[in-house]
């Protein structure tokens, strides 16, 4: 182990031992006050801490202009990246037809995972000192080993292989590591996973109504990790392995698995602002509209609201007087939605209007002005009401509390069924899981099929961010070809030029 010679140790984006905020739960809790890493986790009250620390960096999902629901709907064959123009976001545009490039490249999309993983790092090593009983030990060690997990699982899939960090690092020392192939850190990171499920609840308290969730609400457990580690064995084409690990997190098809996990009833519920931590949420991001969020907050990590929320309605929505159109606020038009999505749903499906707003249905009960690459279309699982606006400190902008869905039942039931046609399981299983599906919504069974699958994950996730994944790792990547997607190529993401600079680490491939 790497000898600890300052009192400040970093990642690659900076150790924040801290997580600086003021929210409404387990994951926006937050300590006050800044220590040095030498005199800090001396207790289970400093080593929480850090662990919110940890659970932080999950809110990259949907915090932030750089967001990984808005930036990986741009690069999927459903939606563009929109916004007020060409010039809004070069990143975003950039992987939207393919012409993203290290210099344009976001850095904290790599960053920002590294930022999860140092603080994972440094409380691993620093909590086996701590004075704390051995059972919270053994829990904040588990959930640690788990989002370092995740946080590696997320930067394989955006750009390959990538530098392995498992201790902390000495600032200088950075730029003498290299990159690791993904083959090795997915062998890590699955061993972790193993050693780490038992040492986490099997469910967390139940809330004390279903207004006021409970303290522990976002935290992991044996359900969430199982589905996180199905999703790293279906990524590898692991399909037995993975297949097993969903059955654990999805029991019987349309019922209450072992780990309380159920379908809701309504899918336009999943969207709900107030219906946090639901029966189908397995792994969710919080946010809150408490943080007092000002511009001086945007994209540091410490602006905890819904970004997305604000980013994907229309520019300049307006109703006029006594309007029966829905009060939504007005957004910035990111992800305006292809027409191709919305026509690929049947006229029966209800997911089709309660994903996406079509503004010319609407007729003279609303307006907007069309921002860049309009289509008419707009992602509606994530625009909010003008009565959901927040009425606190801060800029309202960056201060909507939708949370959302890093993976939910639906999602592991598709990926199950999934995983048994490819390994060869029990082929009734995975009709039935397709069937929960689409029953659920109203609709009629179709055969299972692995282009049935794909097409119900299309418009059951539309808009969350997977469907780029989906299509690079099952091989459909013809589908963005007309966007200028090139093989061998945007596979992956370049890695961002000044985060390689002066390192012995090679750009990926063709950038």
């Amino acid at each position: 182990m790497k000898t600890i010679k300052r009192k400040l140790i970093w990642g690659f984006a900076g150790l924040a031992l801290i997580a600086a905020s003021c929210g409404e739960d387990f994951v926006t809790a937050s300590p006050e006050g800044e220590f040095f890493e030498d005199n800090y986790y001396q207790n289970e009250e400093q080593a929480f801490s850090g662990l919110v620390a940890v659970y932080d960096v999950l809110r990259k999902n949907s915090s932030g202009f750089e967001n990984m629901i808005t930036m990986m709907n741009a690069g999927s064959d459903d939606f563009f990246a929109g916004g007020g123009g060409p010039s809004d976001g070069a990143g975003i545009h950039g992987f939207d037809d393919f012409t993203i490039d290290p210099v344009n490249m976001p850095s904290s999309f790599y960053k920002d995972w590294y930022r999860g993983i140092a603080r994972a790092n440094v409380l691993l090593l620093k909590m086996p000192q701590a004075n704390m009983s051995d059972a919270a030990r053994a829990r904040f060690t588990a959930e640690a080993r788990v989002l370092r997990s995740f946080y590696y699982f997320q930067l394989i899939n955006m750009f390959g292989d990538v530098p392995f960090i498992t201790e902390p690092v000495l600032t200088a020392d950075l730029f003498n590591i290299d990159k690791s192939p993904k083959a090795e850190i997915y062998a890590f990171i699955e061993a972790e996973m193993l050693a780490s499920i038992a040492d986490l609840p099997v469910m967390l308290p139940a809330p004390a109504s279903p207004t006021v969730p409970s303290v522990e609400a976002g935290r992991l457990t044996q359900g969430s990790a199982r589905a996180i580690l199905g999703k790293i064995y279906l990524y590898q084409n692991k399909w037995s392995e993975a297949a097993a690990q969903f059955a654990e997190v999805n029991g019987t098809p349309g019922g209450t698995s072992q780990y309380g996990y159920k379908l809701v009833e309504n899918f336009a519920s999943l969207w709900s602002v107030s219906n946090k931590w639901n029966s189908e949420s397995i792994l969710e991001v919080s946010h809150t509209n408490l943080s007092n969020a000002g511009w001086g907050n945007w994209g540091s990590g410490s602006d905890e609201g819904n970004s997305v929320n604000q980013m994907v309605g229309p520019r300049g929505y307006n109703r006029p007087d006594n309007s029966t159109a829905p009060s939504f606020i007005s957004g910035w038009s990111f992800n305006p939605v292809a027409p191709e999505l919305y026509n690929a749903y049947a006229p029966n499906d209800p997911r089709r209007d309660i994903s996406i707003l079509n503004i010319a249905a609407l007729g003279n009960q609303a307006g907007y002005a069309p921002g860049d690459q309009d289509t008419g279309f707009f992602l509606r699982k994530f625009m909010p009401l003008t009565s959901e606006t927040s009425t606190g400190g801060g800029n309202t902008e960056l201060n909507y509390r939708q949370n959302t869905y890093w993976i939910r039942l639906a999602d592991t039931y598709l990926m199950e069924a999934e995983a048994i046609l490819n390994g060869g399981g029990d082929i009734s299983r995975a009709q039935a899981l397709l069937d929960a599906v689409r029953i659920r919504v109203g609709l009629a069974p179709v055969e299972v099929s692995q282009a049935a699958i794909a097409n119900e994950r299309r418009l059951e996730l539309a808009g969350e961010g997977f469907r780029f994944f989906d299509l690079v790792r099952t091989g459909r990547t013809d589908l963005l070809t007309p966007f200028g997607f090139q093989s061998g190529k945007n596979e992956v993401l370049p890695l961002p030029f000044n985060d390689i600079a002066n390192t012995p680490i090679q750009q990926n491939n063709n950038y």
